[in-house]
């Protein structure tokens, strides 16, 4: 990296994986936040890291200001998790986006029965599937990861979207 460029480090995430991988005998480990592959989380454009404030609605970066009254958040390096995971016994089932994953779930037919409801909540609930399926919503900026173990079968939730070569 060039002299100057931020970025967040996780550095607890390799041990909370490797705790999980001891304890899980057969199952499987949903991880569903906002982060990027590492080639794309350490990309030279983001050079000042991905911490980002809110504060009454408002987004900033500087984590010393409101201290106490406003949330803190950053991205997460999932090729590191993926690592961590493989390095404990776990495998990698999959890795996409929150919209192809809740489609492939089913997520739009099981909401159908309320289309025969009244006008306001139709539109309400529209507009809470497209902030959790639309790419310029949470659909892409939302990743969902699969760790597992001793589990034979695909799921079902990476049928449409399986980008675990980007790891």
């Amino acid at each position: 990296m060039a002299p100057g460029y931020t970025s967040e480090w996780h550095p607890q995430a390799h041990a909370w994986v490797r705790s999980v991988a001891e304890v899980l005998e057969a199952g499987v480990v949903l991880l569903v936040d906002y982060g990027f592959p590492s080639r794309e989380f350490y990309h030279p454009d983001r050079d000042q890291g991905t911490l980002m404030c809110h504060y009454r609605h408002r987004a900033h970066t500087n984590p010393y200001v409101h201290v106490g009254a406003q949330d803190i958040t950053a991205h997460i390096d999932f090729t590191a998790v993926a690592e961590a995971a493989m390095e404990s016994g776990l495998e990698v089932l999959g890795y996409t986006q929150q919209g192809p994953f809740l489609l492939a779930l089913g997520l739009t037919e099981s909401v159908r029965h309320d289309e025969e409801g009244p006008t306001r909540e139709r539109l309400a609930l529209t507009q809470e599937l497209k902030k959790l399926l639309l790419p310029s919503e949470m659909g892409e900026l939302f990743k969902v990861i699969a760790l597992g173990k001793n589990v034979a079968a695909p799921l079902a939730g990476f049928a449409l979207s399986d980008h675990r070569e980007r790891l």
